[in-house]
């Protein structure tokens, strides 16, 4: 077993888990709810401390493989190495900057559309609406109806 730069990564996940975890018992505990304001932190805490060690487990069992995919030294192989990468935060820009003019439903199934479309092809375009409509409306029928969760509504659209 090999001990490579993924697993000090996932040793420092590990221990941020742990700090995180520390730092949720500094939540203050009203006297009135059921639910503690701590539980959804710590849920996610917990998720991240799991997926951390099995990343770390992985790391471990990880043979020594030269990586032939890595981009030459030009800007232009740069770019088209992480073209992935850069399209998602662009649109997660362009998402931001609408979402208070388009509101939670159209900018979420506007965002998800696209962003399916863009790292999946164009070809799948009903596939990605179809996704789109499901897990956006899914989402916000959930927050508005079954949490009672007021989401922002857009200035343009009134959704």
């Amino acid at each position: 077993m090999a001990f490579n730069r993924d697993s000090i990564i996932a040793l420092i996940l590990i221990m941020a888990s742990g700090g995180l975890m520390l730092a949720s018992f500094e939540i203050r505990e009203p006297d009135y709810g059921v639910l503690s304001p701590a539980a959804w932190p710590r849920l996610i805490i917990v998720i991240l401390g799991i997926l951390s060690v099995l990343y770390f487990i992985q790391s471990l069992r990880m043979a020594k493989v030269k990586n032939l995919d890595t981009p030459s030294h030009s800007l232009v192989s740069f770019f088209s190495y992480w073209r992935n990468v850069f399209s998602v935060f662009i649109i997660f820009a362009v998402y931001l900057i609408l979402l208070p003019y388009l509101g939670m439903l159209i900018g979420n199934l506007v965002f998800s559309f696209v962003l399916l479309s863009v790292l999946g092809g164009w070809r799948s375009f009903l596939m990605h609406g179809l996704i789109a409509i499901g897990t956006s409306g899914g989402m916000w029928l959930l927050f508005t109806y079954a949490l009672e969760v007021f989401l922002p509504r857009g200035s343009l659209t009134g959704l």
